[in-house]
């Protein structure tokens, strides 16, 4: 468990609440539109940045907080991520803001409410790197530059 501090930006944030995990099991929080009217979203209009009314810091450089599409959302009206995932690092403590893009190609608009449930952030670890500059790497891999699809289609092989 990780301690994040929450700033409300917004004050209809706390007539919504700050954001929520759906179910006991849940990864991620569900983040609100905190918006004063609602905003359309045309198909395949460029992407519109959505408050959510809240500033997080989460102050230790082992964690990263992740915003993801709501699969409802996202599978059935369209509704997905412009950046297709947004990275909060632990040091960041500004408004965060939802990339929110219709990726129907002739559907419907999507309107978002004030209010709405639009995207869900989801806190993980994070190692970070020591970058160690070689000519040769140490052992060879059997993909090695194997670029876009050379480890196969998906289809599954007999056994």
């Amino acid at each position: 468990m990780i301690d994040v501090q929450v700033k409300i930006l917004n004050p209809k944030v706390r007539d919504w609440g700050l954001p929520a995990y759906g179910s006991d099991m849940a990864a991620g929080l569900d983040l609100y539109a905190a918006i004063d009217a609602p905003e359309t979203v045309a198909p395949q209009a460029p992407a519109v940045l959505i408050p959510t009314g809240i500033a997080a810091y989460i102050g230790d450089p082992g964690y990263v907080a992740m915003i993801y599409p709501r699969s409802g959302l996202g599978h059935k009206k369209g509704l997905v991520l412009g950046n297709g995932t947004g990275v909060i690092d632990a040091d960041y403590q500004g408004q965060i803001f939802v990339s929110a893009w219709n990726r129907n190609p002739t559907g419907e608009p999507i309107t978002v409410q004030p209010g709405d449930r639009i995207a869900q952030l989801v806190i993980l670890p994070v190692k970070r790197a020591t970058l160690r500059l070689v000519t040769d790497f140490e052992t060879e891999s059997v993909r090695g530059a194997g670029g876009f699809g050379s480890s196969g289609v998906g289809t599954p092989t007999a056994a």
